[in-house]
């Protein structure tokens, strides 16, 4: 990596052993329930390519990341039942067979992106976050790609594209925002993120980016009142 004012994965190491609050975001479900499945997604930076960021490093704030910092993400086939065409982390449910959540985002991921799993190092796992819409409890696992390998989408029954988005382009507080999105009769707000080609973060993996941007001191002010079509 490009020599950067943040040592990237000492901030991310530092996330993974002090934790991100989660509590009170819109997702959580109400007091008593329980989710009926255990899912994992693999939360991945690194070095994924050698294309720097669109705008460098974030501006507005005192807080900056390297040009070169990406995190791995994919678009969800639009043909699914949860979450359909939705950009997402690799990730799914925790099978009897898997080596709890860190085994599981792992195994998904390398099913559903190809990448080669001894490259990846994993920091630890962060509070489990509720998402009542596909009624899952699900295990963030934090990565760090030390050696990065070949990513496609693999089974386009499940991803149509896999893809790198620059960390500074998401602190970018230009292309901050939230979605509201209608849930039962009600309504919920959260962030979202826009990336260069009109991609639209938002929901269950904008919620995990912005709380791990925040814990890692990689924020900087944006307007939260700004509203994002998904």
């Amino acid at each position: 990596m490009t020599a950067g004012p943040r040592d990237a994965r000492a901030d991310l190491v530092r996330v993974a052993r002090v934790g991100v609050p989660w509590a009170g975001v819109p997702l959580l479900p109400s007091p008593g329930t329980a989710p009926a499945r255990r899912s994992a997604v693999l939360v991945l930076f690194g070095v994924l390519d050698a294309v720097p960021a669109h705008g460098g490093t974030a501006h507005g704030g005192t807080a900056h990341v390297p040009a070169d910092l990406d995190v791995l993400l994919q678009r969800r086939s639009a043909g699914l039942s949860h979450h359909p065409g939705q950009v997402a982390f690799p990730g799914g449910g925790i099978d009897p067979g898997d080596d709890g959540p860190v085994g599981a985002a792992l195994r998904e991921a390398v099913e559903e992106t190809g990448l080669d799993p001894s490259g990846v190092d994993v920091l630890g796992t962060l509070a489990d976050v509720p998402l009542p819409v596909s009624d899952n409890l699900v295990t963030p696992v934090l990565a760090w790609w030390t050696r990065p390998s070949r990513v496609a989408a693999v089974d386009h029954r499940e991803a149509v594209d896999v893809f790198r988005a620059p960390v500074a382009d998401l602190v970018d507080p230009a292309r901050r925002g939230v979605v509201v999105h209608p849930v039962g009769r009600g309504r919920v707000r959260t962030p979202a993120f826009e990336l260069d080609g009109g991609v639209v973060v938002w929901g269950f993996t904008a919620l995990v980016l912005a709380g791990v941007l925040d814990a890692a001191g990689w924020s900087v002010p944006w307007d939260r009142t700004r509203i994002v079509l998904p």
